[in-house]
Protein backbone atom coordinates (compact mmCIF):
# COMPACT_ATOMS: atom_id res chain seq x y z
CA UNK A 1 0.00 0.00 0.00
CA UNK A 2 1.27 3.49 -0.65
CA UNK A 3 2.58 5.26 1.72
CA UNK A 4 2.61 9.35 2.37
CA UNK A 5 6.33 9.32 2.86
CA UNK A 6 7.27 7.26 0.07
CA UNK A 7 7.75 8.64 -3.44
CA UNK A 8 5.73 5.72 -5.28
CA UNK A 9 2.16 8.41 -4.19
CA UNK A 10 4.02 9.64 -7.23
CA UNK A 11 2.41 7.04 -9.32
CA UNK A 12 -1.40 8.13 -9.01
CA UNK A 13 -0.38 11.24 -11.20
CA UNK A 14 0.89 9.10 -14.06
CA UNK A 15 -2.18 7.03 -13.80
CA UNK A 16 -4.26 9.87 -13.93
CA UNK A 17 -2.20 11.02 -17.10
CA UNK A 18 -3.23 7.98 -18.59
CA UNK A 19 -7.05 8.91 -18.76
CA UNK A 20 -8.20 10.34 -21.88
CA UNK A 21 -8.78 13.88 -21.96
CA UNK A 22 -11.00 15.54 -24.56
CA UNK A 23 -9.55 18.68 -26.22
CA UNK A 24 -11.52 22.45 -25.15
CA UNK A 25 -12.58 22.24 -28.64
CA UNK A 26 -14.16 18.36 -28.80
CA UNK A 27 -15.70 18.80 -25.56
CA UNK A 28 -16.99 22.72 -27.05
CA UNK A 29 -18.57 20.61 -29.71
CA UNK A 30 -19.82 17.52 -28.05
CA UNK A 31 -21.84 20.18 -25.68
CA UNK A 32 -23.40 21.81 -28.66
CA UNK A 33 -24.34 18.67 -29.43
CA UNK A 34 -26.21 17.88 -26.71
CA UNK A 35 -27.35 21.26 -26.80
CA UNK A 36 -29.09 20.94 -30.10
CA UNK A 37 -30.37 17.39 -29.21
CA UNK A 38 -32.04 19.27 -25.95
CA UNK A 39 -33.58 22.01 -28.45
CA UNK A 40 -34.68 19.07 -30.80
CA UNK A 41 -36.43 17.15 -28.13
CA UNK A 42 -38.06 19.82 -26.47
CA UNK A 43 -37.53 23.23 -28.13
CA UNK A 44 -39.07 26.45 -26.65
CA UNK A 45 -40.38 29.16 -27.45
CA UNK A 46 -41.72 31.04 -30.61
CA UNK A 47 -39.15 28.20 -32.02
CA UNK A 48 -41.37 25.22 -31.23
CA UNK A 49 -43.68 25.88 -34.11
CA UNK A 50 -41.00 25.93 -36.62
CA UNK A 51 -41.83 23.30 -39.62
CA UNK A 52 -38.79 20.96 -39.14
CA UNK A 53 -38.01 21.75 -35.11
CA UNK A 54 -38.83 18.26 -34.92
CA UNK A 55 -36.97 15.78 -37.40
CA UNK A 56 -38.80 13.36 -39.57
CA UNK A 57 -39.02 9.73 -38.48
CA UNK A 58 -39.10 8.11 -41.41
CA UNK A 59 -40.28 4.68 -39.67
CA UNK A 60 -43.28 6.22 -39.07
CA UNK A 61 -43.05 7.56 -42.33
CA UNK A 62 -43.33 11.21 -42.03
CA UNK A 63 -41.89 13.78 -44.62
CA UNK A 64 -42.59 17.30 -43.78
CA UNK A 65 -43.97 19.59 -46.06
CA UNK A 66 -41.81 22.97 -47.49
CA UNK A 67 -42.37 25.97 -46.23
CA UNK A 68 -44.13 27.28 -49.25
CA UNK A 69 -46.83 24.20 -49.03
CA UNK A 70 -47.04 24.18 -45.19
CA UNK A 71 -48.13 28.21 -45.60
CA UNK A 72 -50.58 27.75 -48.45
CA UNK A 73 -51.58 25.28 -46.73
CA UNK A 74 -52.28 26.96 -43.35
CA UNK A 75 -53.50 29.90 -45.10
CA UNK A 76 -56.40 28.00 -47.30
CA UNK A 77 -57.53 26.59 -43.92
CA UNK A 78 -58.03 29.79 -42.07
CA UNK A 79 -59.61 30.92 -45.41
CA UNK A 80 -62.02 28.18 -45.52
CA UNK A 81 -63.27 28.42 -41.91
CA UNK A 82 -62.59 32.26 -40.72
CA UNK A 83 -63.16 33.81 -37.76
CA UNK A 84 -63.18 31.91 -34.98
CA UNK A 85 -63.13 28.35 -36.71
CA UNK A 86 -61.63 25.00 -35.91
CA UNK A 87 -59.05 23.15 -37.48
CA UNK A 88 -58.42 19.89 -37.15
CA UNK A 89 -54.74 18.43 -38.50
CA UNK A 90 -54.67 14.85 -38.61
CA UNK A 91 -51.37 13.57 -39.40
CA UNK A 92 -50.46 16.60 -40.68
CA UNK A 93 -48.06 18.60 -38.15
CA UNK A 94 -46.06 20.78 -40.61
CA UNK A 95 -49.63 22.37 -41.26
CA UNK A 96 -50.06 22.55 -37.70
CA UNK A 97 -46.59 24.32 -37.11
CA UNK A 98 -47.29 26.90 -39.18
CA UNK A 99 -50.87 27.97 -38.21
CA UNK A 100 -49.66 28.31 -34.98
CA UNK A 101 -46.41 30.34 -36.46
CA UNK A 102 -48.94 32.87 -37.82
CA UNK A 103 -50.22 33.51 -34.51
CA UNK A 104 -53.99 33.28 -35.30
CA UNK A 105 -55.42 33.95 -32.03
CA UNK A 106 -58.91 33.56 -33.23
CA UNK A 107 -58.68 29.99 -34.45
CA UNK A 108 -58.85 27.22 -32.51
CA UNK A 109 -56.39 24.36 -34.33
CA UNK A 110 -55.68 20.61 -32.77
CA UNK A 111 -52.71 17.93 -34.03
CA UNK A 112 -54.10 14.61 -34.02
CA UNK A 113 -50.61 12.60 -34.30
CA UNK A 114 -49.63 9.16 -33.36
CA UNK A 115 -45.97 10.77 -32.75
CA UNK A 116 -46.17 11.63 -29.17
CA UNK A 117 -42.92 14.30 -29.68
CA UNK A 118 -45.57 16.50 -30.60
CA UNK A 119 -46.87 16.60 -27.14
CA UNK A 120 -44.99 19.33 -26.53
CA UNK A 121 -47.88 21.58 -27.75
CA UNK A 122 -50.03 20.68 -24.64
CA UNK A 123 -53.75 20.34 -24.68
CA UNK A 124 -53.61 21.44 -28.29
CA UNK A 125 -52.26 17.28 -29.32
CA UNK A 126 -54.39 14.34 -29.03
CA UNK A 127 -52.37 11.17 -29.57
CA UNK A 128 -53.88 9.42 -33.01
CA UNK A 129 -53.47 5.95 -34.29
CA UNK A 130 -55.21 5.85 -37.52
CA UNK A 131 -55.64 1.46 -36.87
CA UNK A 132 -58.05 2.88 -34.58
CA UNK A 133 -59.88 5.69 -36.13
CA UNK A 134 -62.58 6.37 -33.81
CA UNK A 135 -60.24 5.51 -30.73
CA UNK A 136 -60.67 9.72 -29.49
CA UNK A 137 -60.70 11.16 -26.12
CA UNK A 138 -64.46 11.86 -24.65
CA UNK A 139 -64.06 15.44 -25.03
CA UNK A 140 -63.60 15.33 -29.18
CA UNK A 141 -67.07 15.34 -30.46
CA UNK A 142 -68.36 14.29 -33.54
CA UNK A 143 -68.64 17.39 -36.40
CA UNK A 144 -66.52 19.36 -33.74
CA UNK A 145 -64.67 21.14 -36.52
CA UNK A 146 -65.42 23.43 -39.15
CA UNK A 147 -62.36 21.94 -41.75
CA UNK A 148 -59.95 18.96 -41.27
CA UNK A 149 -56.60 18.45 -42.90
CA UNK A 150 -55.38 15.70 -43.54
CA UNK A 151 -52.36 13.48 -44.67
CA UNK A 152 -52.49 9.89 -44.14
CA UNK A 153 -49.28 8.65 -43.38
CA UNK A 154 -49.02 5.66 -45.77
CA UNK A 155 -50.08 5.21 -49.46
CA UNK A 156 -52.59 2.26 -49.15
CA UNK A 157 -56.17 1.86 -49.46
CA UNK A 158 -56.89 0.52 -45.84
CA UNK A 159 -54.88 3.32 -44.62
CA UNK A 160 -56.70 6.18 -46.65
CA UNK A 161 -59.95 4.05 -45.59
CA UNK A 162 -59.64 4.16 -41.62
CA UNK A 163 -58.21 8.02 -41.84
CA UNK A 164 -61.56 8.86 -43.82
CA UNK A 165 -63.62 7.49 -40.80
CA UNK A 166 -62.05 9.86 -38.54
CA UNK A 167 -61.88 12.94 -41.09
CA UNK A 168 -65.75 11.72 -41.21
CA UNK A 169 -66.56 12.40 -37.88
CA UNK A 170 -64.64 15.04 -36.97
CA UNK A 171 -65.28 17.03 -39.69
CA UNK A 172 -68.59 19.22 -40.18
CA UNK A 173 -68.17 19.74 -43.95
CA UNK A 174 -65.15 20.56 -45.07
CA UNK A 175 -62.36 18.36 -46.35
CA UNK A 176 -58.71 18.88 -46.91
CA UNK A 177 -56.55 16.21 -48.05
CA UNK A 178 -53.28 15.62 -49.12
CA UNK A 179 -52.05 11.98 -50.41
CA UNK A 180 -50.85 10.80 -53.58
CA UNK A 181 -52.07 10.61 -56.85
CA UNK A 182 -52.67 7.51 -56.94
CA UNK A 183 -55.07 7.72 -54.33
CA UNK A 184 -57.62 10.07 -56.27
CA UNK A 185 -60.22 7.30 -57.42
CA UNK A 186 -60.18 5.85 -53.70
CA UNK A 187 -60.19 9.72 -52.47
CA UNK A 188 -63.22 10.33 -54.31
CA UNK A 189 -65.33 7.28 -53.63
CA UNK A 190 -64.39 7.40 -49.41
CA UNK A 191 -64.66 11.45 -48.84
CA UNK A 192 -66.33 12.66 -52.17
CA UNK A 193 -63.27 15.02 -52.69
CA UNK A 194 -61.65 16.05 -56.21
CA UNK A 195 -58.05 16.99 -56.78
CA UNK A 196 -57.06 20.75 -56.88
CA UNK A 197 -54.62 22.38 -59.17
CA UNK A 198 -51.91 23.21 -56.22
CA UNK A 199 -49.27 20.71 -56.14
CA UNK A 200 -48.11 20.16 -53.06
CA UNK A 201 -44.10 20.07 -51.93
CA UNK A 202 -42.13 18.34 -49.27
CA UNK A 203 -38.46 19.99 -48.14
CA UNK A 204 -37.08 16.35 -49.03
CA UNK A 205 -38.15 15.44 -52.66
CA UNK A 206 -40.37 12.27 -52.72
CA UNK A 207 -40.60 9.58 -55.32
CA UNK A 208 -44.37 9.29 -55.20
CA UNK A 209 -46.32 12.40 -56.94
CA UNK A 210 -48.15 14.59 -54.31
CA UNK A 211 -51.77 16.04 -54.51
CA UNK A 212 -54.08 17.97 -52.82
CA UNK A 213 -57.94 17.00 -52.64
CA UNK A 214 -61.20 18.85 -51.22
CA UNK A 215 -64.97 18.67 -51.12
CA UNK A 216 -65.80 22.12 -51.57
CA UNK A 217 -64.86 25.25 -53.95
CA UNK A 218 -61.11 26.16 -52.91
CA UNK A 219 -58.32 28.71 -53.04
CA UNK A 220 -55.87 25.45 -54.19
CA UNK A 221 -57.54 25.76 -57.35
CA UNK A 222 -56.18 29.08 -58.31
CA UNK A 223 -52.96 28.83 -60.58
CA UNK A 224 -50.70 30.94 -58.05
Amino acid sequence: MCQWSQTPCEMSDSEDDDIPQLSSHTLAALQEFYAEQKQTINPGGDDKYNVGVIEENWQLSQFWYSQDTALRLAQEAINAVGEGGRIACVSAPSVYQKLRELRREDISVYIFEYDRRFAIYGDEFIFYDYNNPLDLPEGVAPHSFDIVVADPPYLSEECLRKTSETIQFLTQGKILLCTGAIMEEQAAQLLGVKVCKFIPEHSRNLANEFRCYTNYDSGLDCET
